[in-house]
């Protein structure tokens, strides 16, 4: 797991997941030229995750049965069709089933994962996780500032043109670079599937580190979901590449991922997660002050809060059982993207009855829900 392979999945990884992310700034645009109101329209993201989760459960499984550099590459091919058809979607309808099928798709970004993890030298997991982890969470925030300065310059469906070109280029690199990984188990597909639920439960730590993501993650979703609408209505009037440039910030708060992998790799976990469920809600309060810079110091301390748990929820269930680790991680990511396609339609929901406040109240009441919870976990020595 040399830097180089390194860099790539952290690109890889970034390139996949951002399409998860294209059409959150583009909501309002999107919405006015389809023809649909802003709870309808936030629907889109909803049917993303879905989409995601599902992928999930069905696909990402895989990665513990099939070589894992052929099913990546088949994965991303479908992703770019996808992607496709979006670019050419003449109706909410097709937009909407493009948009469940680039969700879909997308979760080969949680196959790179732990193949990354695989291949990384034990006493370095965390790390080389976080690396990786890092790069899908830039990948993530700087999908929404792209999306936003694309679109502003050459309208949104080219947003999704550009992407499938840039994942054609990717597929090429990685059938050139990554190695073989053929998975031991003897398992059929069916199998595979009927074991995820033994798992969920055999395992406690994984069934916490979920929780926690579930709240942290539906607050990230319902903090970005509902800024758009906020950030485009007065007083603040933004367009859509002022909008996509706010997203920026949110990249800075990603750089902290691998630090919080070394933290993980210390065994500082436990407390690290404490504060980081405690800090997602006082970003998110921290907006309430109307002022640019609050807003913008509030976006930096939730996304780096949610980056953590994240990272910090991963090192502890990579180190559960090697030959399961697609489906622990399957059964992880699964479980919150769940939650924060809730927290999306709710977050239009919120907006639509309280406006931005009403969106606040919402964020800052699951992370607290997460402390909460933490406060039952057995502390380390």
């Amino acid at each position: 797991m040399d830097r180089r392979l390194t860099l790539t999945f952290a690109i890889a990884c970034g390139l996949a997941a951002g399409n998860l992310y294209y059409a959150q700034p583009l909501l309002g645009v999107i919405g006015h030229e389809l023809g649909t109101g802003a709870e309808k329209t936030s629907l889109l993201v909803t049917l993303t995750q879905l989409g995601y989760a599902l992928g999930l459960v069905l696909v990402v499984p895989l990665g513990d049965l099939f070589e894992n550099r052929m099913l990546i590459r088949r994965v991303l091919w479908m992703t770019t069709v996808a992607l496709l058809g979006a670019s050419w979607a003449p109706n909410f309808e097709i937009f909407a089933l493009a948009s469940f099928t680039i969700g879909f798709t997308s979760v080969v970004a949680q196959v790179l994962v732990p193949f990354a993890a695989h291949l990384a030298p034990a006493g370095e997991r965390g790390r080389v996780v976080g690396q990786v982890m890092s790069g899908l969470l830039i990948g993530v925030l700087l999908a929404r500032a792209a999306s936003g300065l694309v679109a502003e310059e050459w309208g949104w469906r080219n947003v999704f043109r550009l992407s499938a070109g840039l994942l054609v280029l990717l597929n090429f690199w990685l059938g050139a670079i990554l190695p073989r990984h053929q998975p031991g188990n003897q398992l059929t597909y069916k199998q595979l599937l009927g074991s995820l639920g033994r798992i969920f439960l055999a395992y406690e730590p994984l069934r916490r580190r979920a929780i926690y993501q579930v709240t942290m993650f539906g607050s990230f979703s319902a903090f970005w979901t509902g800024l758009t609408f906020w950030l485009s209505a007065p007083p603040w009037s933004y367009g859509q590449g002022a909008i996509g440039r706010f997203a920026l910030v949110g990249a800075v708060g990603a750089l902290s991922a691998p630090w919080f992998g070394r933290q993980g790799d210390a065994g500082r976990g436990q407390g690290l997660t404490g504060l980081c469920l405690l800090g997602a809600p006082l970003g998110f309060a921290l907006t309430l002050v109307g002022t640019l810079p609050a807003v913008l110091a509030g976006t930096l301390l939730l996304d780096a809060c949610v980056q953590g748990t994240l990272v910090l929820g991963q090192q502890v269930i990579y180190q559960l059982e090697p030959e399961q680790r697609s489906r622990i991680n399957t059964l992880y990511i699964a479980t919150f993207f769940l939650g924060g396609a809730v927290a999306s339609a709710l977050s239009g929901l919120a907006f639509a009855g309280g406006g931005w406040p009403g969106v606040v109240g919402l964020g800052c009441a699951l992370p607290l829900g997460g402390f909460l919870y933490w406060l039952s976990e057995k502390k380390a020595p």
